[in-house]
């Protein structure tokens, strides 16, 4: 983790202590912190309110305005509670985490491994994706003389100081590679004989030089990152989905699910369509737990590849 200015570390102390205070707190505690930031974020600052309106109008043309007002409040909710469940990885036991974030079918990860094959987790910003890594307590493989790799890609935080804060978070149960050195990354963990499993967000929206795999995608013509698959195919590494679920307020079910177990197997842009079927899928079951804020449209592109 490279080290932060000084001035950046002063400045930014408090803030710092702060967190960590916090995070000693029960979540039960935090869930009250969280309800009256969603009084503040929702109702007086209104924050970004326009840009998820009509991301969910868009997306969803189907549905009422009073659905639509429903669906919006309940993931203002869910982002304050994301906030504070994020600050609690500061000071989280790992036996509460085993309990508030379940994973099944993991064996899928683990037979690939034993099998002789590296994997690729596709995952997105839905429900906490900050709770994800905590897989690797769960794994099999990880342990004995095999040497595998738990690790993650992350785009850099402009500001320094939160950048530093989300790695820390990050390191705690896998390693953080960022997206222009993951390539080589796997390639060098693979020359070394080791196995990586390593989450990818890869919900949309490519660098505006690469539109990326172009689908239909929440009633969108929508441009689908497809690096992700481009690496799996090229090293040849099995793909999975990281299905999350919300039980309740603070607890998550993910269920590993099958892409392409054999990347090569299938046609170009399969495994991309694939995972954007069973992404929109999740989305449709609970669509308060994506991450709205963003301008996911904001840059239209055509099926015919065609960028306006």
């Amino acid at each position: 983790m490279p080290d932060m200015k000084l001035s950046n570390r002063i400045a930014y102390a408090p803030i710092d202590a702060l967190l960590h205070i916090i995070a000693l707190l029960p979540l039960g505690v935090l869930y009250v912190i969280s309800d009256c930031i969603f009084v503040i974020l929702f109702h007086i600052v209104r924050y970004r309110r326009k840009v998820v309106g009509n991301n969910l109008r868009e997306s969803f043309p189907e549905k009422s305005d009073a659905e639509l007002s429903k669906i919006e409040c309940r993931f203002y909710h869910f982002l304050c509670d994301y906030f504070v469940e994020t600050v609690k990885l500061l000071h989280i036991s790992d036996d509460e985490m085993r309990r508030r974030m379940e994973f099944h079918d993991v064996d899928l990860v683990d037979r690939c491994v034993d099998e002789g094959r590296s994997v690729i987790l596709y995952c997105a910003h839905y429900c906490n994706w900050e709770w994800l890594p905590s897989i690797a307590m769960w794994f099999k493989c990880n342990t004995g003389d095999r040497q595998v790799i738990i690790s993650q890609v992350y785009r850099p935080l402009k500001n320094e100081w939160f950048d530093h804060f989300f790695l820390n978070l990050r390191s705690r149960y896998s390693v953080n590679f960022t997206k222009k050195s993951v390539f080589r990354d796997l390639i060098r963990l693979k020359r070394d004989g080791k196995y990586a499993i390593t989450g990818f967000l890869s919900d949309q929206h490519p660098s505006l030089n690469d539109t990326g795999y172009i689908t239909r995608f929440l009633n969108h013509d929508t441009a689908m990152i497809s690096g992700t698959e481009t690496i799996a195919r090229k090293l040849d590494f099995a793909v999975a989905y990281f299905d999350v679920e919300r039980v309740r307020r603070g607890y998550y079910r993910c269920t590993i699910r099958p892409i392409a177990l054999e990347p090569n197997a299938v046609e170009p842009n399969v495994i991309t369509e694939r995972y954007t079927r069973i992404l929109e899928a999740s989305i449709h079951r609970q669509p308060e737990f994506w991450l709205w804020t963003h301008k996911r449209w904001k840059h239209k592109v055509t099926l015919n590849n065609q960028q306006q």
